[in-house]
């Protein structure tokens, strides 16, 4: 009978971490294939199909302390942040701004115009979510509107039209204030300037009379474009404004000038309809590109443009993930990371057609 010798010891180990490394290449090589081939499909040769990448970017984050996440926190950091805007959400919007607020925003923008918002919604989804994650008043920042006849839908007013001016103004306050659930406003913006200079500034008297009497924080106007208007009023009034909030578009040269002025005197400018209106510039080759090198997705890239520029966009997503992607972005900023460079604010402002 022959016998055979075992297999010696050194040999086996050898085999056996020779064949972990094999695996190990072989696992690596099938990442970088499953990579190059996400770049291919977002990129194509001729730029025009491309496909989106909204919702397929991990997350780059490990998960923030809740008191990270807290309004007041962010305010103090004076670092950029995102608002989550509750336009046109009709019944779904109490879901929605729960989701929100557990995906990790904390500035809640709204209006009393049931015409287009459901302000009772947003106070419901934002204490439902406060509840679940044991958070409290001070950690949001609540921004709402008031919304002259001209916005409203005459079946649904919030006041009574048929009262002074100063009444309705005051009116729309109180109804914030149950709708929200709250009884202090952080930000009260003007939805846009009335007919007249005149009535404009008779409401922002009021409005100024709310912050002495503690029931609002700081004061702000929406949809104003025409720069004397602004400057008018900001020298006019007493209180002065802390909030612009602008549609972000070209038909407007992106408010260059505007921006420019709240950069002079300490004004937020808050930019909606950011990515609606530059669809063009987001879903161009070379901006999918810049996004895939940022770990972005075109859309959080157009946010970090716009909070590079020191500016506070609104996000106004319906899709949970989304909330997630835009949080992330946020949490980047918030964390003093710098992610776009000065070449890279324009490059983009290039592709945009921003004049800076």
């Amino acid at each position: 009978m022959v016998i055979v010798n075992p297999t010696p010891r050194k040999t086996r180990r050898y085999k056996s971490t020779l064949t972990a490394v094999i695996v190990v290449s072989a696992v690596i090589c099938i990442a970088w294939l499953i990579a190059l081939s996400l770049i291919s499909k977002s990129i194509d040769k001729d730029g025009s199909k491309t496909t989106t990448l909204r919702g397929q970017i991990q997350s780059v984050l490990v998960e923030q302390p809740m008191n990270k996440k807290s309004a007041k926190y962010m305010l103090q950091s004076k670092l950029p942040y995102i608002v989550y805007g509750t336009a046109w959400k009709k019944d779904a919007t109490a879901s929605l701004v729960s989701k929100a607020v557990e995906s990790g925003f904390r500035f809640i923008d709204t209006a009393c115009q049931p015409k287009h918002y459901s302000e009772a919604g947003v106070g419901e989804g934002w204490k439902e979510a406060a509840a679940k994650l044991g958070l409290t008043r001070s950690d949001f920042f609540l921004q709402t509107k008031f919304t002259s006849l001209d916005g409203q839908d005459p079946n649904k007013i919030p006041y009574d039209e048929l009262e002074m001016l100063e009444e309705q103004v005051k009116q729309s306050l109180a109804k914030s204030l149950e709708n929200l659930q709250t009884d202090y406003i952080d930000s009260l913006v003007m939805h846009s300037p009335m007919r007249s200079y005149e009535e404009t500034l008779r409401v922002w008297r009021v409005f100024e009379s709310f912050v002495e009497e503690n029931q609002v924080r700081q004061l702000g106007l929406a949809n104003c474009y025409d720069q004397k208007t602004f400057l008018r009023l900001y020298e006019d009034s007493h209180i002065k404004p802390k909030v612009l909030q602008n549609r972000f578009y070209s038909q407007s040269g992106f408010d260059s000038e505007l921006r420019d002025l709240c950069d002079a005197y300490g004004v937020t400018y808050q930019s909606f309809w950011t990515l609606s209106a530059n669809r063009e510039a987001i879903k161009s080759r070379e901006w999918k590109a810049m996004a895939l090198n940022k770990n972005l997705t075109p859309q959080t890239l157009m946010y970090a443009y716009m909070m590079s520029l020191g500016h506070t966009p609104l996000s106004g997503t319906t899709d949970v993930t989304h909330m997630k992607e835009d949080v992330d972005i946020m949490m980047r900023f918030q964390n003093g990371e710098e992610v776009l460079s000065k070449d890279d604010v324009e490059a983009l402002s290039s592709l945009l057609g921003v004049q800076e």
